[in-house]
């Protein structure tokens, strides 16, 4: 998950205390600890959602308190994870959706759409918008082309093809009979 806004911020940080809290008590249970098993697996589990919330915590702080005189580096690991980064940009340009949204002569409740849909509502041309309001540039972009990948996405789509077609020779079926 990532931290969009102030409100989810605050959440987190709440999180974060009762899971340090639960991880704690773990490791002052001594009953637990006759099971090592158990309390590792327990406390594994609980000392993972501190580390990825302290993770969260840090790049939301990070963006909020950037210097905006100079710019800010934003990682992007594949072209699904460009929504985030777009998010991540107008926190750091410190700019509110309402804000984004007069600048692109749009609703706000559009942006807000935007970004509680991880951008999925969005047009390319829209996201071009977004991206160059925001000041966005990549300064390397590296595509990798998998064509094993490309391989199992057209026996993926074949099987859906087939799997629809079936499903609508049954319905004209019925419906003729």
């Amino acid at each position: 998950m990532m931290i969009k806004n102030e409100q989810q911020y605050q959440h987190s940080l709440e999180w974060l205390q009762r899971f340090e809290k639960s991880v704690a008590e773990l490791d002052s249970n001594e009953s637990l600890k006759a099971d090592p098993t158990r309390w590792k697996l327990h406390r594994d589990s609980y000392q993972s959602q501190v580390d990825e919330l302290k993770e969260e915590i840090y790049e939301y702080e990070r963006l909020v308190n950037c210097d905006k005189s100079q710019p800010i580096l934003i990682k992007v690991e594949s072209l699904n994870k460009l929504p985030d980064a777009l998010i991540k940009a107008r926190i750091a340009a410190k700019i509110s959706q309402q804000e984004l949204a007069q600048i692109l002569g749009i609703d706000e409740q559009r942006v807000k759409q935007y970004e509680d849909t991880d951008y999925q509502c969005a047009s390319f041309v829209e996201i071009l918008e977004v991206s160059t309001v925001l000041g966005i540039e990549f300064e390397t972009a590296v595509m990798r082309v998998d064509f094993e990948e490309i391989e199992t996405g057209k026996q993926s789509a074949e099987k859906w093809r087939k799997e629809k077609m079936n499903k609508a020779s049954k319905a004209s079926f019925i419906f003729v009979n």
